[in-house]
């Protein structure tokens, strides 16, 4: 029987150091947990700080500008440098397509600057169309889409039918009918890119809606909103104190999906000559250069580095927005 009991105590006495070794984690730590252990949502996390700070800090140690246009002497090899806010060099008969040197790592392209400075700036602007466009479309979207789904009935049945007129809009002919009334309205190409961002944003909140809705019709049944009910609290509070934040992990799986999806639509909305216009970069019309078979053929420096980050960035966004939706899954058990 002693032995027994001091078996008994044993055990209990393991049990209890168990439990106090035992790290009391919070949902946030769990999700950071699960995330951190997806090896791909790391890789792409890595890649857009390198991407972003490539963009951010670049210009700044860059010893060239986004506008110095560089020319070579026929006669003499020698390169000089100028600035440039108008045509460019390649309208001035020079040689301006620098081929990779210790000078310019990647070269110049076929305006005369250099490739990798303007690598940095375009990809700031791919970024922040990104970002900004994925920001609008959760406002608007985030917004109507609680509303429906809270209210129901006529309010829900008006706000959904927008949703499908929405998705019925042709993407890529719009911008085109836009582009056209910019250049006709002799808009410059500074204020362009703010207009993409509002149209794109704009555009997009509708997915945006319907995932968001779906998720406050079932949230607005449980026990927690009943009790919100019999205390009388008022209705946009409601809303948005208790349901939307809820919905938190839902928008951000949606947000780092989208902006993946942004940056590759403005891209191809600038290779398409509809996007960010020239004298501005993005990496989108910097790869339209290969449209121009010379280029193709002779100079892979200057649209295949574009190229290349576009692809990176989109992956990086994809990887990271699994590894969102694995670490928000209460089901995934590693």
């Amino acid at each position: 029987m002693d032995e027994n009991k001091d078996l008994k105590q044993r055990n209990q006495q393991e049990q209890d150091e168990f439990e106090k070794n035992q790290v009391i984690m919070s949902p946030g730590q769990l999700v950071a947990k699960r995330f951190f252990r997806n090896k791909l949502a790391c890789v792409g996390l890595a890649i857009i700080i390198i991407m972003a700070l490539f963009c951010i800090i670049g210009p700044i140690i860059s010893p060239y500008g986004e506008y110095e246009i560089f020319y070579i002497d026929m006669e003499t090899g020698q390169e000089y440098r100028m600035q440039d806010q108008g045509l460019g060099a390649a309208t001035m008969g020079v040689n301006v397509k620098a081929p990779i040197s210790s000078a310019h790592w990647l070269g110049t392209d076929a305006d005369g600057r250099d490739v990798l400075t303007r690598l940095m700036y375009g990809g700031r602007i791919s970024l922040t169309v990104g970002f900004v466009v994925v920001a609008i479309e959760l406002i608007i979207g985030v917004i109507l889409g609680g509303i429906a789904g809270y209210y129901g009935g006529a309010i829900d049945m008006f706000i959904m039918r927008m949703v499908e007129v929405f998705y019925c809009l042709p993407f890529v002919p719009l911008m085109l009918i836009l582009s056209s009334m910019f250049l006709g309205y002799g808009i410059s190409p500074r204020y362009k890119i703010y207009f993409i961002m509002i149209v794109m944003g704009v555009l997009y909140w509708a997915g945006v809606a319907r995932n968001v809705r779906a998720q406050i019709l079932s949230l607005r049944e449980m026990e927690y909103m009943q009790a919100a009910e019999a205390t009388g609290i008022k209705t946009w509070r409601k809303i948005f104190k208790h349901l939307i934040p809820n919905t938190v992990p839902i928008i951000i799986l949606m947000a780092t999906m989208d902006v993946g999806g942004v940056i590759l639509t403005e891209s191809v909305l600038s290779f398409l000559g509809v996007g960010i216009s020239w004298p501005y970069a993005s990496w989108g019309n910097m790869a339209n250069t290969v449209t121009q078979s010379v280029i193709l053929k002779n100079y892979p420096n200057i649209w295949a580095p574009p190229g290349l980050l576009i692809l990176l960035t989109v992956l990086a966004f994809n990887f990271i927005g699994d590894g969102m939706r694995d670490a928000f899954d209460p089901r995934m058990k590693r």
